[in-house]
């Protein structure tokens, strides 16, 4: 099935009771047992599976083309349970610009329980090939990154990788539909499905998705039921809804990006813009052998540093100063005093994620806010 067409139905029954359309949801937290004390319904306690948590799982698997998936409370818990699922003294490559969230994980909680870390530029490869140690077990990529939309080719660092023996995890919140990390070798993807999967800013959620069902990933089951940091019935019905829909608003998120991106490299009082669709982005060649799109994100620099910046957030009209992404609503948002002490992001940074209102009036309002 092409892309469209799966996310409608993937994860999708119609109910055998009813004959529902949409599906039911299930809030029981446990399930009858048997006569003979088994469960041939396939479920027991929530905390272990649950209808609507099956579904959703399948559903997103099925899009990313993997195997098996474990859908959890967020998106950090999601990235919490893959760390978690290594060993104390395992060696972590990660990207420095990458979200800062999981870069304070690894360094304020998995640092501190044994886990060894190295944060590099993985858009250069010869830092990935000179970081690799024999301890290595494992590398995060996030592309594009996060806030400045650095690309990384991740078919090289997967062949790298690789032959170090450690794995390759992907995470793709930003590129949904667009990049598909499994026909490039990934081994594991991992998504914030509060974002575009959600896709209205009302549902929180996270998921792993394996390529192939091992071992490793079996590590990842087993702490997701046995750690419970999993989604309400509720989310799970919310998440896979919206990936009904996913594909077609990842379509007009990009073409609105790009046409924002556009205006923005051309504005005077704007420094720079960090956006894969324009050709004068570094990673501009390996993003269009990677990327179907160049994603709804984007970031820029204002002349002027931290104060010109937040003096245009200040000013817009219909972007919406508030953290997160992939809703239909534009938001915008100053990076470094997100993230606080020990920001690697630009004082004059402003981050976009781009909605789904019109392009033409987000432009007149970032032109009035710059001014």
């Amino acid at each position: 099935m092409k892309i469209e067409t799966l996310a409608v139905h993937a994860g999708h029954a119609i109910d055998p009771a009813t004959g529902a359309v949409s599906t039911p949801i299930h809030l029981s937290t446990t399930f009858e047992r048997d006569i003979e004390g088994t469960y041939s319904r396939g479920f027991m306690y929530t905390r272990n599976n649950n209808p609507n948590r099956q579904a959703l799982e399948q559903g997103v698997s099925a899009l990313e083309g993997g195997a098996a998936a474990a859908a959890f409370g967020s998106g950090t818990g999601a990235t919490m349970a893959i760390f978690q699922a290594l060993a104390p003294g395992d060696h972590v490559l990660a990207h420095i610009d990458a979200y800062y969230g999981t870069s304070r994980l690894l360094r304020e909680i998995f640092l501190r329980w044994g886990l060894e870390a190295d944060f590099i530029d993985m858009s250069n490869l010869a830092e990935v090939k000179k970081a690799l140690r024999p301890k290595t077990k494992l590398a995060w990529i996030e592309t594009p990154s996060n806030p400045l939309l650095k690309v990384v080719d991740l078919a090289a660092v997967a062949r790298i990788v690789h032959e170090a023996g450690a794995l390759c995890v992907c995470d793709n919140t930003w590129a949904p539909v667009l990049q598909r990390p499994f026909d490039l070798d990934a081994d594991l993807i991992v998504h914030s499905t509060t974002k575009y999967f959600g896709g209205h800013c009302d549902v929180a959620g996270g998921i792993v998705i394996a390529k192939i069902d091992n071992e490793f990933f079996q590590r990842i089951r087993s702490i997701q039921y046995s750690g419970g940091a999993v989604p309400s019935p509720f989310d799970c019905w919310l998440i896979l809804r919206g990936m009904r829909t996913l594909p077609w608003r990842m379509r007009a998120h990009c073409e609105n990006a790009a046409k924002v991106a556009d205006f923005l490299a051309q504005h005077r009082q704007v420094e720079r813009v960090h956006y894969p669709g324009l050709p004068s982005h570094p990673g501009h060649e390996i993003a269009q052998k990677q990327m179907s799109m160049y994603g709804g994100m984007l970031s820029f620099e204002a002349k002027g540093g931290r104060d010109a910046a937040m003096n245009v957030a200040a000013k817009t009209k219909i972007f919406i100063r508030a953290t997160s992404l992939g809703g239909v609503e534009s938001l915008i948002e100053h990076r470094a005093s997100i993230e606080g002490p020990g920001t690697t992001s630009p004082e004059g940074l402003l981050r976009l994620s781009i909605g789904l209102e019109n392009a033409d009036d987000l432009i007149e309002d970032l032109d009035q806010a710059l001014g």
